[in-house]
């Protein structure tokens, strides 16, 4: 029965004395304040874990889980690798390929970018790079044809479009009774991609591996060979496997988690940082908490000395303030998680809308690898997040609780 009359009694303090019948001004603004700072933190979270998703999925749409290369940068004997590494568990394709930079020409229009010569077939099964083709298909990539797939941002800054032709400079001559000539070689664009990351869409030109062969003079050599695994998140591990079962003096070998590692313990770490700095902000919203306490304490002063008159003790009255502050914790937290998630789900919609109606671009591809913005809920930084936010309210609810506690009867009644 005392926990009920506790419970009973410190809801009742919530409601206002001079409205009976709604929420204080002070409580709800608590509410509101702690509302703001979990949902603003469970936004920013859900973000930037949806970047990093979305980067990792991009990026081995475009790259491989593992790659095997030849340590003087070319592997001869590329058939035999690819055999024993098809029969490797966890590795469900391998394909050659060749590597190399170049200089793309149309007309007056010069860039620099990566030309990777590829096993259309072979290729498919690798990585997810047909699947991001916005026109052609990569079988139009014959040996002997020379055709080209660029990426979208570098076919606009070239403006070229399919159909068109574009030549293709190795930086290495070619040695001649007039001097030393740049290979070169027309390519007809066959095709074009876009991944969505900038890094690839403005620099990568796609061509078959014979034609590439040619151009830098590699015969039956390649760079090396490109692995797709059935689960990315342990490459090492299938990779440590697979060198074992090949010649490692021979061979070098690499994962996505390396060539792309800087990336992702950036975002890490700003997530770290991003948690604690927004974490500030529920901090504010508990120390509310106390402002607000305190001044429901110093409103029921007179009921609380009538309370303890009736034998109500220290335990009971802290009790029934600690119930406030825990219920304006509950609600505020429950409140900010709903709203967080809500936003985190329609953030994409919410930043197309303000682009349009302000004529402004948030997310420039240039810059952040990717022009949308997504968002990703995990259930575990919620439930942190939600968790930190009810041990803050909870802590913040002791001082005043404890100096209601304190009242002294005959004190709080000399005046009344």
């Amino acid at each position: 029965m005392a926990s009920a009359y506790e419970w009973l009694i410190g809801i009742r303090h919530l409601r206002s004395s001079h409205r009976r019948g709604f929420v204080s001004f002070v409580a709800l603004i608590s509410v509101l304040g702690l509302m703001l700072g979990v949902a603003v933190l469970v936004v920013v979270l859900s973000v930037v874990n949806g970047f990093e998703r979305e980067l990792r999925t991009r990026i081995l749409s475009v790259t491989s889980h593992a790659l095997l290369i030849g340590h003087s940068g070319r592997m001869d004997d590329w058939r035999r690798v690819q055999e024993v590494a098809q029969r490797e568990p966890g590795v469900l394709a391998a394909a050659p390929y060749i590597e190399a930079q170049a200089l793309v020409l149309n007309q007056k229009r010069v860039k620099g970018v990566v030309v990777r010569g590829v096993l259309p077939e072979q290729e498919a099964k690798a990585t997810g790079i047909g699947q991001h083709l916005s026109s052609g298909k990569l079988s139009d990539l014959v040996g002997g044809r020379y055709n080209v797939v660029l990426g979208a941002a570098l076919a606009k800054e070239l403006r070229v479009g399919v159909g068109d032709s574009v030549i293709i400079v190795a930086p290495e001559g070619t040695a001649t009774p007039g001097g030393v000539a740049p290979r070169m070689r027309r390519f007809t664009v066959s095709g074009l991609f876009q991944v969505g990351m900038f890094e690839y869409d403005n620099t990568l030109a796609i061509i078959h591996m014979q034609d590439a062969a040619r151009l830098y003079k590699f015969g039956e050599s390649v760079t090396g060979m490109r692995l797709a695994l059935e689960n990315p998140m342990r490459s090492a591990s299938t990779l440590a496997d697979l060198m074992r079962a090949l010649e490692p003096q021979i061979f070098g070998s690499t994962d996505w988690t390396r060539t792309h590692g800087n990336f992702f313990r950036a975002i890490q770490t700003t997530k770290s940082m991003l948690f604690l700095i927004l974490l500030m902000i529920i901090a504010v919203a508990a120390f509310n908490i106390v402002s607000t306490l305190v001044m429901i304490v110093k409103e029921k002063q007179s009921d609380i000395a009538i309370l303890r008159t009736l034998g109500a003790g220290p335990r009971n009255i802290l009790t029934m303030f600690a119930v406030q502050g825990v219920l304006i914790g509950i609600a505020g937290t429950a409140l900010g998680a709903g709203l967080g998630v809500l936003v985190a789900h329609n953030i994409q919609s919410i930043i197309t809308s303000i682009e349009r109606l302000f004529g402004v671009q948030f997310m420039d591809a240039s810059v952040y690898y990717m022009s949308e913005l997504p968002a990703y809920v995990e259930t575990a930084d919620v439930l942190r997040i939600c968790g930190v936010a009810f041990v803050l309210c909870a802590l913040a609810t002791l001082y005043p609780a404890w100096r209601a506690s304190r009242t002294a009867p005959a004190e709080a009644l000399r005046h009344d």
